[in-house]
C-alpha cells in the first residue's frame, strides 16, 4: 500500500496518534481583509453552529477534537451549557482568545493605554475570559495585543512595557488549576512605529518574569520576511517556554492563509524540531492550533485542508532518519545531513496517511468525503436567511 518501511511506518502511526489540532471558531465564519468581508452561504449564525462545524471537521479528519473560542465574538450567557453542546457534538472547548482590540476605547492601546481607566477595562475583560475558562474547562488563555504606537514620541515605550507587565501579572495571579497564559507576538499592524509585543524575545521576557504558568505562542505568519521560525521553536523548546502554535501561511505579512499553503517546507522544518524534541505528545504542553482567515475559499473544506497539511508535514518529520542525521552531523557531513532531511520531505506520505485513516474507520480522502456527503448544501439550506456569527470586522 505504501513503500514506507515498516519501522518508519510505526513511527508515523505512533507520532500522529498524539497529534491534536485545534481549529478556530472564527475560521468558520465570514471573514476577509480590511477592505471587504465576502459573505458565503451556510456560514454559522451562532457560536453553537461554529462548534457544529468544528465537529464536522473532526468527524472527517479524526484529528481536531477541540475548538478555540474568541471573546466577545463567541459570548453566550451559559458557558457550561456551551461546553456541554461541544461534548454532545464529539469535541470540546479549547483555548479562549481574548479580544482587546476592537473597542473604540482601545484606539491608543488596551493594557498599555496611557489612561488607567482604559487599562482597567481591558484587564477586566481578560479576567472575564478566565471566568469563561472556568466554565468551559479550558486550559489556555491566549493573548494577542494590538497595542503600540504609530509615531515617535506618541507614548513612553518603557512605561508601556511596565503597564503590560502589570496587567499580565494580574491575569497570571487569577489563573487556577492547570490553566496557562499563552502570550502571542506580532511584528507590526495595527501599530507601525512600535508594537508592544513585536517578537518572540519580548514575549519570552514577559513569560520568564511570569513563571511557569506563562508560555509563548508562535503564529507562523507574525514574523519579518525570511525569519527562521524553526530556530525560535528550538530555542523556546529548550527553555521550556513554547506553549503552542497558530499555524497559517503567509506570502507577505500576516496573510492567515491555510497552513502549509505558501511554504510547506517551512512547516516541515518547524515540525522536525517538534518531533526531535518528542513534543508531539499531548502531555508535552504544546497546543497545535490553526489561525486562519478564509477570504474567498469555503470554510469547512479549508480547515480540513489545513489539518491534512499539518498531518502531512508531521508524517514527513517523523520519517527523518534521526540516527543517520545524527551521524552526519557528528562527522560534519553537511550534504549528507541535508540529504537526510530532503529524503524525508520528498517522500509522498499521502498513501500512508490514507491507509492510516482507513484503519481508523475514516475516509482516506477527507476533502473528497466531505464533498460527497452533501453537507455544504444542507448547511446552505438550513442556515439561509440568518445573520452570520461574524468575526467582528
Amino acid at each position: 500500500m505504501t513503500d514506507v518501511p515498516a519501522a518508519a511506518r510505526t513511527r508515523v502511526v505512533e507520532g500522529l496518534s498524539g497529534l491534536r489540532i485545534e481549529t478556530p471558531s472564527w475560521g468558520y465564519a465570514n471573514s476577509g481583509t480590511r477592505f471587504k468581508v465576502f459573505a458565503q452561504p451556510g456560514v454559522p449564525r451562532t457560536v453553537h453552529e461554529k462548534i457544529d462545524d468544528a465537529a464536522t471537521v473532526h468527524r472527517f479528519t479524526g484529528a481536531a477534537p477541540s475548538v478555540a473560542l474568541h471573546i466577545p465574538w463567541d459570548a453566550v450567557e451559559d458557558y457550561g451549557a456551551l461546553a456541554d453542546h461541544a461534548t454532545e457534538r464529539g469535541v470540546r472547548i479549547g483555548t479562549v482568545n481574548a479580544n482587546v482590540f476592537q473597542d473604540d476605547a482601545y484606539r491608543l492601546g488596551s493594557v498599555c493605554h496611557p489612561d488607567p481607566a482604559v487599562r482597567r477595562k481591558a484587564v477586566r475583560h481578560l479576567l472575564d475570559c478566565v471566568d469563561i475558562m472556568d466554565g468551559t474547562g479550558s486550559r489556555d488563555l491566549k493573548l494577542w495585543f494590538a497595542d503600540g504606537t504609530n509615531y515617535p514620541g506618541q507614548d513612553s515605550i518603557r512605561r508601556r512595557q511596565d503597564r503590560l507587565a502589570e496587567a499580565l501579572r494580574e491575569v497570571r495571579d487569577r489563573l487556577g488549576g492547570n490553566q496557562r497564559l499563552l502570550l502571542e507576538y506580532k511584528l507590526f499592524e495595527p501599530a507601525f512605529y512600535t508594537t508592544d509585543v513585536p517578537d518572540w524575545g519580548t514575549a519570552f521576557a514577559h513569560c520568564l518574569e511570569l513563571g511557569d504558568r506563562a508560555r509563548v505562542v508562535i503564529d507562523t505568519g507574525h514574523h519579518a520576511p525570511h525569519t527562521n521560525i524553526e530556530f525560535i521553536v528550538a530555542v523556546l523548546l529548550r527553555l521550556g517556554k513554547l506553549g503552542g502554535f497558530d499555524f497559517n501561511s503567509r506570502f507577505y505579512a500576516d496573510d492567515d492563509l491555510m497552513a502549509g499553503a505558501a511554504d510547506p517546507f517551512q512547516l516541515f522544518r518547524v515540525l522536525c524540531e517538534i518531533v526531535q524534541a518528542d513534543a508531539l505528545r499531548p502531555d508535552s504542553g504544546i497546543a497545535f492550533m490553526l489561525d486562519q482567515c478564509h477570504n474567498v475559499e469555503p470554510k469547512i473544506p479549508a480547515v480540513i485542508r489545513s489539518v491534512m497539511n499539518v498531518q502531512e508535514a508531521t508524517a514527513k518529520a517523523l520519517l527523518v532518519d534521526t540516527a543517520a542525521l545524527a551521524e552526519a552531523q557528528r562527522s560534519g557531513d553537511v550534504l549528507g545531513a541535508h540529504a537526510v532531511l530532503m529524503d524525508a520531505y520528498d517522500t509522498d506520505v499521502r498513501p500512508l496517511l490514507a491507509a492510516l485513516r482507513e484503519d481508523a474507520g475514516l475516509a482516506p480522502d477527507p476533502i473528497a468525503a466531505y464533498h460527497r456527503s452533501g453537507h455544504a448544501d444542507r448547511l446552505s439550506a438550513e442556515r439561509a436567511g440568518g445573520r452570520q456569527a461574524g468575526w467582528g470586522a
